[in-house]
């Protein structure tokens, strides 16, 4: 387990709540507007430049002017290095000799310490999209699946200090994610049977608890890839929220924005489904055709006041199903007794 994390030694300016995880603890400060120190330069320089002057000129000679002259051009220099720009939705974080002493959020025109090594970094929307990528999916064939990936900073400081760089951190966990995801569920719901029960531990919609605590064993086979779009959005944005947590990052929302079977196998699997239609229609007709024959019969009964023997009820449902079902060029006769 990662040890506590551990607060700076200098106190938070203006008592703002910190926020806590992981091993930096972030919180912002407030800097001082740059427009003060911005005249105070412009005297600086001035002064620097009358004294320079009076240097020159008799009857003020002073060795003392230059060095002074020098010394306040020095001071420009070194309080201009503190001035810095942020737009809306940017964050500065600072450090002090290799030390975290804050995030600065202030849009604006502002000064800081001029010691402080910044970094700046946007907080605003950004979308990621990954893929298409081959994957098997839980029954083993091989499918194509891509995503897009809306996220932003939330945390300046964990996403600049706890990774070297977190764009690229984005990427990669959510291919690895996205894959995860694809190897979980069939594609069609008529490869349901074939897909094997799974374990996991990732999170989704309480399938995994991401603590090693096994999943049902049909929790993640009885979704499919081609029918499931809102639920599969769901288990990828929580499954990439818990990912991106540790490093500061939000993720706003994951939607799977490309499915397809990979083009070795798609021309088979197209005829694979043609055939499941055919099949599926046929069965639909059948279950037609033998309701139609049920309420036939049991009209049939009740016209004639009594049930029909087992050979005649046979012999008429074979007729009627050949009727409505069956090769309408020759209709074969059965003597029903009647």
């Amino acid at each position: 387990m990662p040890s506590a994390p551990q607060s700076p030694n200098t106190a938070r300016p203006e008592g703002e709540p910190s926020i806590r995880s992981g091993h930096i603890t972030e919180y912002t400060f407030r800097a001082i507007s740059a427009w003060p120190v911005l005249a105070t330069c412009l005297a600086l320089v001035l002064a620097g430049a009358w004294l320079f002057y009076l240097a020159g000129h008799p009857p003020i000679l002073s060795p003392a002017l230059p060095v002074v002259g020098i010394a306040c051009f020095l001071l420009t220099f070194f309080l201009l290095k503190g001035l810095i720009i942020l737009q809306p939705n940017e964050a500065a974080v600072c450090l002090l000799f290799g030390k975290y002493k804050g995030t600065l959020t202030q849009a604006g025109f502002c000064w800081l310490n001029p010691f402080y090594t910044r970094q700046k970094l946007s907080l605003r929307l950004k979308t990621q999209e990954t893929g298409p990528l081959k994957v098997n999916d839980a029954v083993g064939n091989p499918v194509e699946i891509g995503a897009v990936i809306i996220w932003r900073v939330a945390q300046a400081a964990r996403a600049t200090l706890e990774v070297d760089n977190y764009g690229l951190y984005v990427s990669a966990q959510s291919e690895t994610a996205l894959r995860l995801l694809a190897s979980r569920h069939p594609y069609d719901p008529t490869e349901q049977q074939d897909a094997q029960p799974t374990t996991g531990t990732g999170t989704g919609t309480g399938t995994g608890t991401g603590t090693g605590v096994p999943a049902p064993a049909d929790a993640f086979s009885s979704i499919t890839l081609r029918d499931g779009s809102d639920v599969l959005a769901s288990i990828l944005l929580q499954e990439l929220q818990l990912r991106m947590a540790p490093v500061g990052i939000d993720v706003v929302e994951a939607r799977i924005s490309h499915l397809a079977y990979a083009p070795e196998i798609a021309g088979a699997m197209l005829r694979k489904q043609a055939a499941s239609a055919v099949i599926a229609a046929r069965r639909v007709i059948t279950q037609g055709a033998v309701s139609i024959i049920d309420d036939a019969l049991a009209d049939l009964e009740a016209r004639m006041g009594h049930q029909l023997e087992p050979q005649q009820r046979a012999a008429m449902i074979s007729n009627l199903l050949v009727v409505l079902i069956g090769d309408r060029e020759a209709t074969p006769t059965v003597n029903t007794g009647l």
